[in-house]
């Protein structure tokens, strides 16, 4: 299964609720911060929601 390595690259503030409730969930607390997750459904349907803040790198 691959990882895929997220890091937030915009801040949350001015942000709906639930984009900032996402990167919470995803583990990211502040612009720069890199967390690693494996690939799934759920994880994609995350990071779409939060696609203009975040980038992603498969590893």
């Amino acid at each position: 299964m691959a990882t895929l390595q997220i890091r937030q690259r915009k801040s949350a503030i001015g942000e709906k609720e639930t984009a900032r409730r996402t990167l919470t969930a995803l583990g990211l607390r502040r612009t720069g911060q890199t967390v690693s997750h494996d690939d799934s459904p759920s994880l994609r349907g995350m990071l779409r929601k939060v696609a203009h803040l975040v980038d992603v790198k498969e590893s």
